[in-house]
């Protein structure tokens, strides 16, 4: 069983921070661009932090107001929340699971499609993932530039999630460039004629 991110990864920053309020559990989560990476929602952090501390995870450290600001609650970690974070960090780092792309059903439907739109549609899908790698390279660089302290800026080793993230990125970029330079050229043409059942495609049955 895939171990939940969002508890884990607040788990971790109440750790790291302790005492530490909500709001800052969440920008720490989005300077780590954990909404990308492990798509986290912004607003489920705070679920998550009410969840942890019903459940005897994180307790309450306090309860203060600066200036005309609202009252905010600063959370610790309990002994049973720092034993549950060990477990879930141990079985997400021996985890080798791969995630199931959701591309993969629209790559074995190509056929049913006009060509000229799968050729659009992957150009389209290159243009985005050019973006995004180039922002995640920058923003790879931007964090190992700071100092790693986490109460100044994201921790050094959040660049290595985001090289990470940028690695499947770059594969996938690279699979579709080369799809769409295959079908451009004619290498892979699956349109041509109706697509036969796999019945018809298998040899007779052995008896």
């Amino acid at each position: 069983m895939a171990v939940p991110t969002t508890r884990m990864l607040v788990l971790s920053v109440v750790r790291l921070l302790q005492p530490v309020h909500g709001y800052d559990v969440r920008r720490e989560l989005l300077s780590w661009h954990a909404d990308e990476w492990a798509n986290i929602k912004p607003g489920s952090v705070y679920g998550a932090l009410n969840t942890l501390q019903r459940d005897g995870l994180i307790a309450v450290d306090g309860v203060g107001q600066a200036r005309n600001r609202p009252e905010r609650t600063t959370f610790r970690l309990t002994a049973e929340g720092a034993k549950e974070f060990d477990g879930m960090l141990r079985e997400a780092l021996w985890s080798a699971d791969q995630p199931k792309h959701p591309y993969y059903a629209a790559v074995s439907l190509f056929p049913h499609a006009e060509r000229d739109e799968v050729i659009a549609a992957l150009r389209s899908r290159i243009m985005k993932f050019e973006g995004e790698l180039a922002f995640l390279e920058r923003e790879e660089q931007r964090i190992l530039a700071g100092s790693g302290d986490p109460v100044e800026m994201a921790p050094h080793h959040v660049a290595d999630a985001i090289r990470l993230s940028a690695d499947h990125l770059r594969a996938d970029l690279n699979w579709s460039r080369r799809t769409l330079e295959r079908i451009e050229s004619g290498e892979l043409d699956v349109w041509p004629g109706a697509i036969r059942p796999a019945s018809e495609r298998e040899g007779p049955a052995a008896e």
